[in-house]
């Protein structure tokens, strides 16, 4: 509609302008009396006239339209591709690469332009669903996965792009998107890996409390010996359910608040006091000591009491039971400036001088349900969820955990939280 408007609006300022011209020829032709001089000088006015007008007329649906073609100018091919956060490659029909991104150039370190894709991206998935949409147009969903330098998953969408009006002139090119889906599988694995991990780790005592039932209301119904013997089996395996049950709510409870910070002002030092005496008994019968090195007085955070006597109940038991032939637990509390070196921080190390654990091992070890030894882990009356309990409150305040072991040598196991002076108020 504006154009239209425009055109008519420039159409009548020239007629109007023909008009006027006519009257100006006219009258010079008048005052000259048909004189070729005044003939002259008239046409030269009228000429002047009508190119003055018609250059501040005709020109302008050209003048608006250029500030449009400067805008449409910085929408470049290049500049889209540069603006997209994944990783985009766009081949001509001849599978060369004709553009790409800063994210497709970092996922494949070897794509040039004017090479083939092939150079660069070893897929034959890909490439045959390149070859089929640059020969039949439409689109495909490909899947391809690379497993160095490390092991990733992409969706490659791949598209036809016709570079010209007819379809089949040979000049159809292809843009091809690829979407990371490592994130997504990994969390899928995690959910199946924990499911079955659970439902492992519940079956196997459940399946024991069902077989000594029937033992005991078949052959031993009348063995009171036996009777016994199996009810307190039938105790272990119902108290190992009901641990596991417990953990899986708590780490269920501490991830529904994991970015809800504590407030509530806490002494660490008195709560790692209150576990050691708690955990002294169970230390004894295994021959372990266990000592304290802190100094004096409180040492106040911004904590969950219950949770942070759940970690240090968790440490400080693992290090008996798993250390005891060291014959001793060392617990060390000490204040110490941040990582950032500006907010002080607290660290509790928890140190035991047992067997040690494999450099292999040391990553996976808050990991839901890892093991380093199953059959040992499982006659201890562990859960395998202790440690990812552990990292997971920690993290909830904001805190940091870190394992260190050297095989022979022990391992420990600190726990560095801010101290409630430096502690930025929760928004």
């Amino acid at each position: 509609m504006r154009g239209n408007a425009l055109r008519l609006s420039a159409r009548g300022i020239a007629v109007r302008t023909a008009l006027v011209a006519v009257v100006i020829f006219g009258t010079a032709a008048a005052i000259g009396g048909g004189s070729l001089f005044w003939t002259a000088a008239a046409a030269f006015t009228t000429c002047f006239a009508a190119a003055a007008l018609f250059r501040n007329t005709m020109p302008l649906q050209d003048r608006l339209a250029a500030p449009v073609r400067r805008r449409e100018g910085i929408l470049t091919p290049r500049a889209l591709l540069a603006a997209l956060p994944d990783p985009v490659v766009v081949v001509d029909r001849r599978s060369l690469v004709t553009g790409m991104n800063a994210a497709a150039q970092a996922m494949l370190p070897t794509l040039r332009e004017a090479t083939p894709l092939s150079f660069a991206l070893r897929s034959p998935d890909v490439l045959d669903g390149l070859e089929a949409v640059l020969r039949t147009g439409g689109q495909r969903k490909v899947e391809f996965g690379e497993r160095v330098p490390i092991e990733r998953a992409y969706e490659v969408h791949i598209a036809a792009v016709e570079t010209s009006p007819a379809a089949d002139d040979g000049q159809r090119g292809a843009a091809l998107v690829f979407r990371d889906l490592t994130a997504a599988r990994q969390l899928e694995h995690m959910r199946v890996d924990f499911v079955a991990n659970a439902s492992h780790e519940l079956r196997t005592p459940l399946a024991s409390v069902l077989g000594f039932i029937e033992t005991l209301q078949g052959p031993a119904r009348d063995d009171s010996t036996a009777r016994e013997r199996f009810l307190g089996i039938m105790r272990e395996q119902a108290r190992r359910m009901a641990r596991l049950i417990d953990d899986l709510l708590s780490l269920s409870r501490i991830e529904m608040h994991a970015h809800v910070q504590p407030q509530t002002p806490v002494d660490l030092l008195g709560i790692v006091r209150h576990m050691i005496d708690t955990l002294t008994p169970l230390a004894r019968e295994s021959s372990v000591t266990i000592t304290l090195t802190a100094p004096d007085g409180p040492l106040s955070i911004l904590g969950d009491r219950d949770e942070l006597l759940r970690v240090f109940e968790n440490l400080i038991e693992n290090a008996v039971k798993y250390g005891e032939s060291g014959e001793r637990v060392e617990v060390t509390v000490a204040t110490s400036p941040g990582r950032s070196g500006t907010a002080e921080e607290v660290e509790v190390t928890v140190r035991d001088f047992g067997p040690g654990i494999a450099p292999e091992h040391l990553p996976r070890l808050t990991e839901r349900f890892y093991r380093v030894d199953v059959a040992d882990s499982r006659q201890k009356g562990g859960t395998g969820l202790g440690l990812a309990i552990v990292k997971h409150i920690v993290n909830r305040h904001r805190g940091h955990f870190a394992i260190e072991s050297t095989p022979g040598e022990g391992a420990a196991f600190r726990v560095r939280l801010p101290l409630a002076s430096t502690v930025a108020p929760a928004e």
